[in-house]
């Protein structure tokens, strides 16, 4: 296994009335990260909040090239992102404590924090198509050309893992600095991860490792 120190490239944030930021996602442009009551939209380049919508935010976020997806405790909203709106719901993984949230080959993956899992998700229907076994406690997950990586979060500790999808072995790691929690997990698909910050209210910018041609 491959272990590396985190590169962080930039820290966005606090912002004003964000006590914990949750789930982050991008849509091409802009970053989305949950903050429990709020679902907001930041600039990247300059660091600016562009907008809030009042829906219920309180674990991961993702995005499918047109639509957000968003967890609200046991549900998992699909919301317009031009204004806010929910356009439909479907129920999360019951019994799950989840966390993280991507969206990949049309499915949606749901992080189980204290189960260590991740789960492949219908998207239409809820239906769990799959599921994925971690080593760690799952926060958020994101998928970039064909690697499944997971953010962990336990004690004082975490890390950027990226694992087997067929074994859930654990293939690379990257350590954040100690305190620097990941609560939310985006790549760019390019060279940056986008790191939600937990209660220090913060969304962090994490360099991408790349693998060496063969």
């Amino acid at each position: 296994m491959k272990t590396s120190n985190a590169e962080i490239l930039r820290e966005y944030g606090p912002f004003p009335g964000v006590e914990q930021v949750a789930g982050v996602t991008f849509d091409g442009s802009n970053v989305w990260f949950a903050s429990g009551d709020k679902l907001n939209a930041m600039d990247p380049a300059s660091g600016e909040r562009l907008t809030s919508f009042d829906v219920a935010a309180h674990a991961g976020t993702a995005f499918d090239g047109q639509h957000l997806f968003q967890i609200a405790e046991d549900r998992i909203q699909k919301i317009d992102p031009a204004s806010g709106r929910v356009l439909a719901t479907i129920p999360a993984p019951e019994g799950a404590s989840n966390s993280g949230l991507a969206w990949a080959e049309g499915s949606l993956w749901v992080g189980d924090y204290r189960g260590k899992k991740i789960r492949q998700v219908d998207p239409e229907s809820g239906t769990i198509l799959r599921v994925i076994d971690s080593a760690r406690f799952v926060t958020g997950v994101t998928w970039v050309d064909g690697e499944l990586w997971h953010g962990t979060w336990e004690g004082e500790d975490s890390d950027l893992r990226r694992l087997d999808p067929k074994t859930g072995e654990v293939l690379e790691k990257i350590e954040m600095p100690p305190g620097t929690h990941v609560s939310g997990l985006e790549s760019d698909g390019g060279d940056r991860f986008f790191c939600g910050g937990g209660k220090s209210g913060r969304v962090r910018a994490v360099r991408r490792p790349r693998r060496a041609s063969p």
